[in-house]
């Protein structure tokens, strides 16, 4: 790639396949408000200043000239105040509880509960940034957070699944990716970035349990949310702190460890503990479809990119 085959916004210089990856999350995320867009992007592209922060406002005024230029049709821009992010305070509700002990029969039924309104992500919000190891971080793009729940309504723990990495060697190995599929079908591989059993409850095989859960309805809400069904699930687990049991006894595949930067740095300058990755296919076909070509879905309809998004209104994140 020379430097002439560049195309400079913003004081970047953008490759080709840089654009055409900015032509496609623009595609699938249409459904994002205008910030969540551009924070999108500025993870998908590591634009970030050399503390790491976001260039929200670099990253917009570049995709406002794209749009002038025909290569991008932006979603329409919303007229709303920009959320102001706020320290996370804990209440009395995410206090520990008693000790929950017994067999995963004893808390059954356990389902896995969409949050989606506002009070019930404040919740979640709390119990992550509590409870959980790595913290609350909040997540950009397409995403969805559930509760655990057993009988009666007790909540035992707390999920999420995001956007996935943007390259991973030995997952693209595995796959058989070139750049060119990974750009074009990268959204069809979500993440679990969160997986939290409440420390106060004790049940075995409750982690594999809710995992399996997962794997059955997570393509239904992609669909419901986002107007596709995912195709892989992918996860990463600190090697020094866990062994990824719950993920083998779930079926999950192991591929390997990370280089040790984190998901979207593509030059190396941030750090992070290698993590061991593993990967569970939704779709027997999955690699067919991400090497592009097309997928049947279920009901026999064949799908080889996400359906236009139709308008609906959506939770806001607190």
């Amino acid at each position: 790639m020379t430097q002439s085959s560049r195309t400079v916004f913003s004081a970047r210089a953008f490759t080709p396949e840089e654009i055409r990856q900015v032509q496609e999350t623009v595609r699938v995320f249409s459904r994002l408000s205008w910030s969540e867009l551009v924070l999108t992007i500025c993870e998908h592209l590591d634009w970030v200043t050399p503390a790491g922060r976001y260039k929200f406002d670099s990253c917009a005024k570049a995709l406002i000239k794209l749009e002038a230029l025909g290569t991008i049709r932006l979603p329409e821009r919303r007229q709303r105040k920009e959320a102001i992010p706020r320290e996370i305070v804990f209440g009395v509700e995410t206090d520990a509880q008693e000790e929950v002990t017994g067999t995963v029969g004893d808390l059954s039924p356990i389902v896995l509960e969409p949050v989606l309104r506002k009070e019930g992500m404040r919740l979640w919000n709390q119990y992550v940034d509590r409870y959980h190891p790595l913290g609350y971080k909040r997540p950009f793009g397409a995403h969805q957070r559930y509760f655990i729940m057993g009988k009666r309504q007790q909540r035992l723990g707390c999920l999420l699944f995001a956007s996935s990495s943007w390259a991973l060697a030995e997952r693209d190995l595995w796959i058989g990716w070139t750049e060119h599929d990974r750009a074009q079908k990268l959204n069809w591989v979500v993440t679990n970035t969160r997986f939290l059993i409440f420390p106060w409850v004790q049940v075995k095989n409750l982690a594999s349990k809710v995992l399996s859960l997962a794997s059955s309805r997570v393509r239904e809400d992609w669909q419901e949310r986002y107007g596709y069904r995912p195709v892989l699930l992918e996860t990463f687990v600190d090697a020094e702190r866990y062994r990824g049991t719950c993920y083998q006894a779930a079926n999950w595949i192991r591929l390997g460890v990370t280089k040790g930067r984190g998901r979207m740095d593509r030059r190396k300058q941030y750090p992070s503990t290698p993590k061991v990755i593993f990967v569970y296919p939704l779709q027997e076909d999955f690699r067919s479809f991400l090497c592009g070509e097309a997928i049947h879905t279920r009901g026999g309809n064949e799908q080889t990119q996400p359906p236009a998004p139709t308008r609906r209104t959506q939770a806001t994140e607190s």
